[in-house]
């Protein structure tokens, strides 16, 4: 396999890797746990946060899935590209 392809999928995972931790930092936290110990567990009622959330819930899915695809590859094109393995 060409070099280029694992460039791009380290490029690819750096990207999401930053991006999969700022979109769980964004994730309201649901009470009771680390995040209302350190004052996270004040709550705003915004209008259509409901949605909000599921979009952010949705967005995080889908970079998970991408970052996981990225190690995988990873890992597949690591077993194919060093010699004995």
């Amino acid at each position: 396999m060409p070099m280029w392809f694992a460039y791009t999928l380290i490029t690819l995972l750096v990207i999401t890797s930053i991006l999969l931790t700022l979109l769980i930092l964004l994730h309201r936290g649901k009470g009771g746990g680390m995040s209302s110990m350190f004052g996270g567990g004040v709550t705003s009622s915004l209008a259509g946060s409901s949605v909000a959330e599921k979009n952010l819930d949705r967005y995080t899915v889908l970079v998970g899935i991408v970052w996981f695809a990225c190690i995988v590859g990873l890992g597949l094109w690591m077993r194919l590209a060093l010699p004995g393995s």
